[in-house]
C-alpha cells in the first residue's frame, strides 16, 4: 500500500517537472524554484548530456564543488529541457507500471484475507 502511495506521489512530481521544463502554466526555467537560490546549476542534463558542447566559466567566490562547472553556453543536439521532460515521462511510465502492480498485490492479499475469514 505504501508503494502505491509513493508511486502516485512520484507521478505527480514528474508531471510537475515536465510542466516546469516545458514552461507550462506560468512556470519558468529561469526561476530558482528547484535550486532554492543555492545553486547556479539548472539542469543536470544541460551539463552532462553527451551531445552538448560546453563552454565552462570559472565561478566567482567560493568556487564550485569538485567535478562540477558552471556552463555559460552549450550547443546541444537535443534541448536539455526536452531531455528532462522525456526522462520524467519515462519515470511516469515506470511508476504507473509499479502502481498497477502494487494495486494488484494489494487486491490479492485482500482476497486471501477475506477467504481466510470466511472459513
Amino acid at each position: 500500500v505504501m508503494y502505491t502511495v509513493w508511486a502516485a506521489i512520484w507521478v505527480t512530481w514528474n508531471i510537475f517537472i515536465i510542466c516546469f521544463y516545458l514552461e507550462v502554466g506560468g512556470l519558468s526555467q529561469d526561476s530558482e524554484l528547484l535550486t532554492f537560490s543555492l545553486s547556479q546549476h539548472r539542469s543536470w542534463w544541460h551539463e552532462h548530456w553527451p551531445g552538448c558542447l560546453h563552454e565552462e566559466v570559472p565561478a566567482a567566490g567560493l568556487g564550485v564543488p569538485h567535478g562540477q562547472a558552471l556552463v555559460s553556453g552549450a550547443i546541444c543536439a537535443l534541448e536539455p529541457s526536452s531531455v528532462e521532460a522525456l526522462h520524467s515521462g519515462l519515470q511516469i511510465l515506470i511508476a504507473l507500471l509499479g502502481f498497477v502492480c502494487g494495486c494488484y498485490v494489494v487486491s490479492v492479499f485482500t482476497e486471501e484475507e477475506d477467504s481466510c475469514l470466511r472459513k
